[in-house]
Order: structure tokens, then C-alpha cells, then sequence
């Protein structure tokens, strides 16, 4: 596990459990914690929001919260999710259509119906997630943690080759 990936669950972990003290050993504002404040300068925090139907499209949000929030129908399409957190959260027929997923805490995620093609979800933890009826054609799936069921399901359906990593769809779901 790359430190950014144990980072991006460690901070999901604190965000839903509210640990009041490990949350002030993270605060900056009285110059302890963390020493460098930019990691989180170019973030928006969007835990616990509600995002249905919003767009999103070609947005640079690396490492953003959305844990715990719902985001039905919204569009992130050709969006830079790079290390984000979405644990928890609901996306039912979102649009992810293009987007960079890789490395993304999406952890018992409602993504049904999600439009998840062309998408790059290289080391995404996806493990108690939903995604009934999702589109995954041209999707790279490369090192992902999926359950057993859900990489099955893939499989039935899955085609092409990712145009981003040239990786194919079949082969990185272990088809």
C-alpha cells in the first residue's frame, strides 16, 4: 500500500468516526500537526454533501472528499479523482465516464448504474460496493481490490481497452 493510499484511508477513517483528538493533532492552525498545510491548500471537502445531478466534468478534485456524500447523477466525466475518498458514499447513474479513479477509497459505494467507461480505477478499493449495472467497457481495473462478486459481474459484460493506460478491460478485472 503506497502512502498515499494509506493517507487517503487514514483520513477517511478520521472524517466518518470523528476522532476529536487525532482530528486536533491534524489541525495546522495552531502550528502543530501537520507541517504542510498545501497538501490540503486545493482541496474542497464535499463529505456528507449532497452532490445529486451536479457537474463535475473535467474538474481537477485529487484527493477530495465526497465520504458519505450523494452524488446521483452527477458528472464526473474526464475528472481527475486521483487518490479521493468516496467511502460510504452514493453515486447511483453517475457519470465517471474518463475519469482518473486510480488509487481511490470507494469502499461501501453505492455506484449502480454508474457509467464507469474509459475509466482508469488502477489500485481503487472498491471492496462492499455496488455497482449494479454498470457500464465498464474500456475500463482498467488494474491492481483493484473488488469483490468476488462484483469482478464476476464485470467480467459478463467487459470489452476494449482503456485509452488512457492501454491496459485491457478483461485482463485487469482477471478475467
Amino acid at each position: 500500500m503506497t502512502f498515499t493510499r494509506l493517507f487517503s484511508w487514514l483520513w477517511a477513517v478520521v472524517i466518518l468516526l470523528g476522532a476529536p483528538g487525532l482530528t486536533q493533532a491534524l489541525d495546522t492552525s495552531a502550528g502543530v500537526g501537520l507541517q504542510d498545510r498545501a497538501l490540503f491548500q486545493d482541496t474542497v471537502d464535499y463529505t456528507l454533501t449532497n452532490q445529486s445531478g451536479k457537474d463535475f466534468s473535467g474538474q481537477q478534485l485529487a484527493n477530495t472528499s465526497f465520504a458519505g456524500a450523494v452524488g446521483k447523477a452527477a458528472n464526473f466525466s474526464g475528472a481527475d479523482l486521483h487518490g479521493a475518498i468516496l467511502t460510504q458514499g452514493a453515486f447511483p447513474n453517475a457519470n465517471f465516464n474518463g475519469a482518473d479513479l486510480s488509487d481511490v477509497l470507494l469502499d461501501r459505494t453505492d455506484m449502480s448504474g454508474t457509467d464507469l467507461r474509459n475509466a482508469v480505477l488502477v489500485g481503487v478499493i472498491a471492496s462492499g460496493s455496488t455497482f449494479t449495472g454498470a457500464q465498464v467497457e474500456n475500463a482498467d481495473f488494474t491492481d483493484a481490490l473488488l469483490d468476488r462478486a462484483d469482478q464476476r459481474n464485470f467480467c459478463i459484460s467487459a470489452s476494449g481497452t482503456n485509452p488512457t493506460t492501454g491496459a485491457n478491460t478483461r485482463a485487469s478485472l482477471g478475467c
